[in-house]
């Protein structure tokens, strides 16, 4: 038994000191940020005589927690004192960092903006040898409408100290992007069955006494052009929503090819990724990818950070990154001058 104990007890401190190990130089952070939304709109009507109504839009804000361990690459702006949540990082997404072995980043968001709520995650554990990397790595962007988990080994060649060449495989699991619920409902001639679409979903149509009533019995619309133009496509933007998340998940394997590219001095600096996913293993599910697009299709990624400082006064820079995944595309981007006044 005092065996026991003891390996226990070593066991014990010696899985308290990789973890302290592994968590050193991280950072947790918490933050609040908020702000004024768009203004108020007033909304006129003459149904019954001339009425006013104010449409106000909430305030925005950003609620984030997180915690990080990714070396910062040389260009990074380190004048920042705190982590709020705000920060835009293109770099993380680029498949290696700046030095190898384990980071990672763990970080939330739930945001509002213009009224709509938003959930944004973002997590990852990657590690990096001089032969082979490993990412492990969950995203939903709420904005973008697009949520996948996806793992990936690949091997790697540095063909010299700036660029190197990765290859592998990657596995990715996510709702069956491609999918569109509505398309059974469409006639020959494009139009849609939305009125029985619309009675199957339980909501009620008097055509005489021009009523129109939701499935818990509110009237909701008293003409066919309210009916049309303002209910019908909360009526179709429902059933989507609802007949998505009946379906369940499913896994993709994918070929993957990529390359890392960083070059860094003071007045010139440039970081540059790239993946590519040619190829994609046919599961023959009734909802696979495969099925909507009728064979093999090409996803990508990539980003580039650039800078230079052409003299004392003058800068250039400009930065992005984009993905393409399934039938969601979503990037940012950022181009400007620099001059400072001396």
């Amino acid at each position: 038994m005092n065996k026991f104990v003891y390996i226990l007890l070593l066991f014990s401190l010696s899985t308290n000191a990789q973890i302290n190990k592994y968590l050193k130089f991280s950072t947790f952070y918490v933050a609040a940020n908020g702000g004024t939304s768009i203004s108020d709109v007033d909304v006129y009507s003459i149904q019954n005589g001339l009425q006013t109504n104010t449409v106000k839009t909430p305030f925005d804000y950003n609620l984030s927690l997180g915690i990080r361990k990714i070396a910062r690459f040389g260009y990074e702006n380190k004048a920042q004192t705190f982590y709020d949540g705000t920060e835009t990082s293109w770099s993380d997404a680029a498949t290696l960092g700046k030095v190898s072995g384990l980071e990672f980043l763990f970080e939330f968001n739930k945001k509002r903006q213009e009224g709509d709520d938003y959930l944004d995650q973002h997590y990852f554990i990657r590690y990096v040898d001089n032969s082979w990397l490993t990412k492990i790595e969950y995203l939903q962007d709420g904005f973008a409408d697009i949520k996948y988990y996806e793992a990936s080994q690949r091997y790697r060649h540095k063909y010299n100290n700036n660029l190197s060449f990765n290859i592998g495989a990657v596995q990715r699991i996510a709702e069956p992007y491609g999918y569109d619920p509505l398309e059974e409902w469409v006639l020959d001639n494009g139009d849609i069955h939305y009125t029985y679409l619309a009675i199957q979903e339980g909501y009620n149509i008097d055509v005489f006494n021009n009523e129109y009533k939701d499935p818990n019995g509110n009237i909701v619309a008293t003409s066919s052009d309210v009916w049309k133009e303002v209910i019908i496509p909360t009526v179709l933007r429902d059933y989507v929503e609802k007949k998505r998340n009946e379906l369940s998940a499913k896994w993709n394997h994918s070929l993957i090819l990529g390359f890392d590219y960083y070059y860094y001095t003071k007045i010139y600096w440039l970081h540059a990724w790239a993946n590519i996913l040619p190829y994609h293993y046919n599961m023959n599910n009734e909802y696979s990818y495969h099925e909507y697009i009728d064979g093999q299709w090409t996803d990508y990624s990539g980003g580039m950070i650039f800078g230079y400082k052409y003299n004392k006064n003058l800068g250039l820079f400009a930065e992005g990154k984009y993905n393409k995944y399934w039938n969601r595309e979503w990037y940012d981007f950022k181009v400007g001058i620099n001059y400072i006044l001396l």
